[in-house]
């Protein structure tokens, strides 16, 4: 059996790359880490406010941003522009040799565009292939990529995609080449038997419990689609999976939630 070498990967929502406070201190945690990492990160509210500034009214479904042609140049100059800049430019000062990139920078992460279903979503993409070797060569030169949730397809179309999907995603072809540990980073200290109790931490979860608590309305909106693409990770390779708040980067003995099979 060959040793794998450990990879973490952190998707930090965009409940915290919208406050500056937070931000800062998910650099100083980040720091901590030791070995190849990769960040992921989502959009936040800000291309919501710039849709607003240019007379643009966002449009979502469950949650999911519905993203017409205009929007789309919206996103990618919020998420693979201001944002994820921002981001490498505070880990840099950190120390840490971050590049940011969206999929379409080395072809890093194809995709296509979602099938019109029930709703027409848009210019909104569905990871078919991650570029392993592409990113093990950034890993390896010792860079810690950045990746923004904006896609492609290979045809020079740019796609919007679900931040965590793609997380799940890189972690699962990057499983190939190592021990992939997932964080999950949001503003709540994981998940919570009650919604409205912090203290109600479930520090475990495996899918009968998921199962059970998705029931009694415990986990719901946008908890389900995060857990159930968590789980698919897990199931296709990813060693650990971790929700929590950006302290448990540094500190793994803070309270949280850790998935299991």
């Amino acid at each position: 059996m060959i040793n794998k070498q450990q990879l973490t990967i952190v998707k930090i929502g965009g409940d915290i790359v919208d406050y500056d406070e937070l931000l800062t201190s998910f650099y100083t945690h980040f720091k901590a880490i030791s070995g190849p990492a990769i960040i992921i990160h989502g959009g936040g509210n800000k291309a919501s406010t710039l849709q607003e500034q240019l007379g643009y009214v966002p449009v979502k479904v469950d949650g999911r941003r519905v993203t017409d042609e205009a929007t789309l140049e919206v996103v990618t100059m919020v998420y693979a522009g201001l944002l994820n800049k921002k981001l490498v430019a505070g880990l840099q000062a950190k120390g840490k040799n971050t590049l940011g990139l969206s999929g379409a920078d080395g072809d890093a992460v194809r995709a296509h565009k979602r099938e019109v279903k029930t709703v027409d979503y848009g210019f909104v993409g569905d990871i078919d292939s991650v570029n392993v070797s592409f990113i093990n060569d950034l890993l390896s030169d010792g860079k810690v990529p950045v990746f923004s949730a904006i896609t492609h397809d290979g045809n020079g179309q740019l796609l919007n995609t679900n931040a965590d999907t793609l997380a799940a995603k890189i972690g699962v072809a990057m499983s190939s080449l190592y021990n992939v540990q997932l964080f999950y980073c949001f503003t709540k200290p994981g998940v919570l038997e009650d919604v409205n109790n912090d203290e109600s931490i479930v520090t475990r979860i495996d899918k009968g419990l998921y199962k059970e608590m998705k029931t009694a309305g415990q986990i719901f909106e946008g908890m389900i689609p995060k857990l159930d693409t968590a789980f698919e990770a897990l199931d296709q390779g990813v060693m650990r999976v971790h929700l929590g708040e950006v302290d448990v980067l540094s500190d793994n003995t803070i309270k949280h939630t850790t998935l299991c099979l």
